[in-house]
């Protein structure tokens, strides 16, 4: 998880469609959450505006400017080769996934 300073004011989250971590305020609704949010120009689904991730046609839900407390960028891969595990080598196919059993 970041450190609580790697969030940011909603004024500098981006705007041009990219996937944010955003902080919803809590509300009557519920308490605080964490979403996957990203801005939208509006299209013939819904106006211009933050979107959550996982939206769909028919399906939009949107977020008003003041439901969003702060965000943060989401946390990127390691691509190291050293952080990558192991090619498998076992003897038999049949074991992976439990199918052996």
């Amino acid at each position: 998880m970041a450190e609580p300073d790697s969030w940011r004011s909603m004024t500098s989250a981006p705007k041009n469609g990219s996937r944010i971590l955003v902080t919803i305020r809590p509300s009557e609704q519920g308490a605080a959450e964490v979403d996957l949010a990203y801005w939208s120009n509006g299209d013939q689904f819904g106006a211009e505006g933050w979107r959550a991730s996982d939206s769909s046609p028919g399906r939009i839900i949107e977020y008003a400017e003041p439901e969003l407390k702060c965000w943060m960028p989401m946390p990127s891969a390691n691509l190291d080769r050293t952080s990558m595990p192991s090619p498998w080598e076992g003897d038999d196919e049949r074991e992976l996934d439990g199918s052996g059993i």
